[in-house]
C-alpha cells in the first residue's frame, strides 16, 4: 500500500498532534505543545480524560478478545499512533486478529506506516476515509475484514467532530453493516462534572484547530446505542467502565462517557 506524504505545516497547531502530546507521544511540534499546555492550564482534567480514554480502549479490546472472542476491529478516527493501539492490544492476546484503522487527516496519513504493523497470523491496515462518508469506510474495510463474522466498531472521541445530528445516521449506517454478534465501542466528552471548563476547552480547541468539536450530554451519547444491547455497567464515565482496580472505592469520574454494546 502506498502512503501519500503531505506537506506538514509545523507552525500551525493540529488537534491530532495536541492529543498525541497529552498522551505522552512525540509526534508533535512546539506550537502543539504550547497550545496543548494552554488548554490543559484552563482545563487540567483534559489530561486525565486523554489517559482514561486510552485505558478504556485497552480494557474494552481486552474484554472483547478474551471474553467475547472478537477477532476483527474497525477503528474509525484513530488519530496518531501512541502506545497500546487497538492492533497492539488485540494481537497481543490473539495474534490472528485483524484490524482496520480509518482516518481522514493528512497528519495521521503521514504516520500511517507506523500503524501498518501486524503479527504474521493477523492483519493491520489503514484507510483514508472520512466519518462523514460511511460507505467509503465500509468499502475499504471489507478488503481486510470479513463482514460475515462479528466486528468491533471503535469510535473514541470522534463523534464530537460531527457537530450536528447527522452523526446518528452516520454511526447507524456503520452499525447496520455489521453482522449479529458485533459490538460498538464508543465514548466522547461531556459537560457533566466541569461544564464551564469543558466549554472553555471546546472554545480553545476550535480556535486552535481546523477540526471543530462539540460536547454532548450522556443522554445524547446514549442515542448511539439505540437498538443495541448495552453491556454492564452501561454508559458511564470511561474511568468506571470495568476498571482494572479491585478496591472498593470507584475510580474518579472524568468528563468522557462511553460504553460497549452488542448488536443482536
Amino acid at each position: 500500500m502506498s502512503v501519500h506524504r503531505p506537506i506538514i505545516n509545523s507552525s500551525v497547531p493540529h488537534s491530532a498532534r495536541i492529543w498525541n502530546y497529552w498522551l505522552g507521544g512525540k509526534d508533535c511540534y512546539e506550537i502543539d505543545r504550547q497550545v496543548g499546555d494552554q488548554i490543559a492550564q484552563a482545563n487540567p482534567a483534559i489530561l486525565d480524560i486523554a489517559r482514561e480514554q486510552r485505558a478504556f480502549l485497552v480494557r474494552a479490546v481486552e474484554y472483547l478478545v478474551t471474553e467475547v472472542g472478537i477477532r476483527q476491529f474497525l477503528d474509525v478516527g484513530t488519530g496518531l499512533p501512541t502506545a497500546n493501539n487497538t492492533h497492539e492490544v488485540a494481537q497481543r492476546l490473539a495474534p490472528e486478529a485483524r484490524i482496520v484503522y480509518t482516518d481522514h487527516d493528512p497528519i495521521v496519513l503521514a504516520h500511517a506506516e507506523a500503524l501498518l504493523t501486524s503479527t504474521p497470523e493477523g492483519a493491520t491496515d489503514y484507510t483514508d476515509a472520512d466519518l462523514h462518508n460511511p460507505e467509503a469506510i465500509l468499502e475499504h474495510a471489507a478488503k481486510t475484514l470479513d463482514f460475515t463474522q462479528p466486528i468491533a466498531l471503535v469510535l473514541l472521541g470522534i463523534t464530537a467532530h460531527v457537530t450536528d445530528d447527522s452523526v446518528y445516521g452516520i454511526v447507524g449506517r456503520l452499525v447496520e453493516a455489521l453482522p449479529s454478534g458485533s459490538h460498538l465501542v464508543l465514548c466522547d466528552d461531556t459537560e457533566v462534572l466541569n461544564p464551564e471548563q469543558m466549554r472553555l476547552m471546546i472554545e480553545q480547541w476550535n480556535e486552535a484547530s481546523d477540526n471543530p468539536r462539540i460536547n454532548r450530554s450522556p443522554e445524547q451519547l446514549a442515542r448511539f446505542f439505540d437498538g443495541l444491547e448495552l453491556l454492564e455497567p452501561g454508559l458511564v464515565s470511561v474511568s468506571r467502565w470495568r476498571p482494572a482496580t479491585t478496591g472498593s472505592e470507584a475510580p474518579a469520574e472524568v468528563d468522557d462517557f462511553g460504553g460497549v454494546a452488542r448488536k443482536p
